[in-house]
């Protein structure tokens, strides 16, 4: 991948994984745009990562991800004023675990909203251009819970499922083209949205993690940018949740054993 001078639109560009991600690439000399929906974050962001890699071209645009015409125009708008995508990062998303019978259905409406259709409004965006000019890069962002279902995971996992099911479709349909499709596959990252979820989290879903520390948003970054530069299918960024995507696909019994002890040894 030629960095310089490429396009690089990141949606939650505003902080955590998506802000990391547009640190790096700027630092490749880029040109960035950060989308997220609260102007004041997205200029605070642009200045922590024109800071950080000085000289870099960074703008921003606010929309709500989740509404098809508002992210449409916003990238359109981005792609007139630094052209044509080359990168597409899906990096936004909201989490809110819990007991399925305890849930309220706007959860799991929000989930979708964002963490799918905020994936799949982007990419029906700027897809169309890439196969026209036969290059270019899509990279969403799922999650561990996108390979396995976790205890108090119902909504978010469902939603972060669709996510790895729309890419890998994808990959499939626009490789011919030309298009790179991969999906990220995170542990817990230590970011805001994280410390927001942690409250929420059922003793049953922190057993589950164990003493796993969370990775940094840094980290997540390098791999998804190798994994643009590799043209890989799957990202990640840790050696854990790699081993777990290969006993997932060749043992799935042996993760559903491990997962059901740790709920049952959980306190009440």
């Amino acid at each position: 991948m030629d960095w310089q001078g490429a396009h690089v639109v990141v949606t939650g560009g505003s902080s955590g994984i998506g802000e990391a991600v547009a640190l790096e690439a700027a630092r490749r000399r880029a040109r960035v745009t950060l989308v997220a929906r609260t102007s004041s974050r997205l200029d605070e962001a642009a200045s922590r990562i024109r800071a950080g890699a000085r000289g870099s071209v960074v703008g921003v645009v606010s929309a709500d991800v989740s509404d098809q015409a508002a992210i449409t125009a916003a990238l359109d708008r981005a792609a007139a004023e630094r052209g044509p995508v080359d990168v597409l990062v899906c990096s936004a998303g909201v989490t809110r675990p819990g007991r399925f019978l305890e849930l309220d259905d706007d959860v799991f409406r929000s989930m979708i909203d964002i963490d799918y259709y905020g994936t799949l409004w982007p990419v029906r965006c700027v897809a169309p251009a890439m196969v026209e000019r036969g290059s270019g890069s899509i990279v969403g962002v799922s999650s561990a819970a996108g390979l396995v279902g976790v205890y108090g995971y119902s909504a978010y996992g469902a939603a972060k499922f669709a996510v790895r099911g729309l890419l890998e479709s994808l990959r499939t349909e626009l490789a011919p083209h030309g298009v790179h499709v991969g999906c990220a596959y995170p542990p817990d990252v230590d970011t805001p949205m994280l410390a927001e979820e942690e409250p929420f989290k059922p003793a049953e879903t922190k057993a589950i993690a164990g003493a796993i520390k969370p990775i940094s948003a840094q980290q997540v970054a390098a791999a998804i940018l190798a994994g643009i530069d590799g043209h890989k299918a799957e990202i990640y960024a840790d050696p854990q949740t790699r081993a777990l995507a290969r006993t997932v696909a060749a043992a799935p019994a042996v993760y559903r054993r491990l997962f059901d002890r740790r709920v049952r040894q959980t306190p009440l």
